[in-house]
């Protein structure tokens, strides 16, 4: 795969759509410990998510979106995918 500063284009890829996680929670006063717990995702793996250390599933995304009160299509729009 190519590489985009030092980065594959999936970690890339990950990293920005960990970010517009971060921005969406942040936005909304959330607690990473919060945006987790009405996800049903483990903490720790909501960590690694944000810092785009995981690739995560679709039904992760979908619940993550839920428990921003967003469509998955949001964030990954925020996160220009």
């Amino acid at each position: 795969m190519a590489r985009v500063s030092g980065q594959t284009d999936s970690e890339h890829l990950l990293k920005a759509l960990g970010g517009a996680i971060r921005a969406m929670r942040k936005g909304m006063d959330l607690s990473q410990e919060a945006l987790a717990d009405a996800a049903g995702i483990d903490r720790s793996h909501m960590g690694k998510i944000e810092r785009g250390e995981r690739n995560v599933t679709m039904l992760n995304i979908a619940r993550i979106a839920a428990a921003l009160h967003a469509k998955p299509s949001e964030i990954l729009s925020a996160a220009g995918l």
